[in-house]
């Protein structure tokens, strides 16, 4: 497949994904998310370890304002799905590898899903967090199965409520990273060195198991793909959404 918004290399049997959309912010639109598809189903049969990457300065900064307010411009009864999404999210957390995120710079909304689905997440020193759903009348609904899952309850609803950014130290203390340091490319390096001596097999079999342990991620999808419909056909998000493209206003802001 020619990748638009990916780079995809691999290595052994590694195989590392960077996010490639920087006239975007590293934002998630649907080509983005059918080529992560179409590569993790790949890697179900190719690769031991998946390395997510993004941007020096932006990991994933969450949703496609942009092409939600092309959309609704042209079809305003246009339903978002976001089902393709959340099964990105169940690949990495449950597919048979290891999932790794390797976080630089911002992630934002949809970009914590990622890093909050992976096995383990490595970020260095500029690596910020944060859930700003809220701040347009919408909620993290498909995020927070994942990073409940990794933080807790009350962590979540901390950052979902507040909206603001964590460091890479608060989410390493949280849970939400496993370590990091200022320069984290040697750190990435030294776990590829372990994990890519655990066989396809054994990794396969360990991340069955782990799921059987807990059925959250599979129970929860119904409810947050749900919730997530009915959030983004709300006129008055999609209208606080648009006027936010075209005007860079936030909805409680006065014309």
């Amino acid at each position: 497949m020619d990748y638009q918004t990916l780079q995809v290399r691999y290595q052994g049997p590694i195989c590392f994904i960077r996010f490639h959309r920087p006239e975007a912010n590293n934002t998630i639109n649907d080509r983005f998310v059918q080529e992560c598809l179409h590569i993790l189903t790949i890697c179900e049969e190719t690769a031991n370890v998946v390395v997510l990457e993004g941007l020096p300065e932006v990991f994933c900064f969450g949703a496609d304002f942009q092409e939600l307010q092309e959309k609704w411009s042209s079809h305003p009864n246009d339903v978002h799905d976001p089902e393709p999404l959340y099964t990105i999210w169940l690949k990495l957390a449950l597919g048979p590898y290891v999932s790794v995120a390797h976080v630089r710079g911002k992630v934002n909304a949809g970009g914590v899903g990622f890093v909050a689905a992976s096995d383990i997440v490595i970020a260095d020193e500029t690596a910020q967090f944060s859930l700003s759903e809220m701040l347009f009348g919408l909620y993290p609904a498909c995020v927070l199965p994942f990073l409940i899952r990794r933080v807790g309850f009350q962590r979540a609803h901390y950052l979902t409520l507040t909206t603001q950014q964590i460091t890479a130290s608060q989410a390493a203390a949280w849970g939400l990273v496993d370590a990091y340091e200022a320069q984290s490319d040697g750190l990435l390096r030294k776990h590829l060195l372990r994990l890519r001596r655990l066989s396809k097999a054994g990794i396969t079999s360990y991340k069955s198991y782990v799921a059987s342990l807990d059925d959250g991620l599979q129970t929860a999808k119904v409810q947050a793909l749900n919730a997530n419909k009915m959030m983004f056909s709300l006129s008055r998000n999609q209208e606080g959404i648009i006027r936010y493209v075209n005007t860079g206003k936030f909805p409680w802001e006065d014309d």
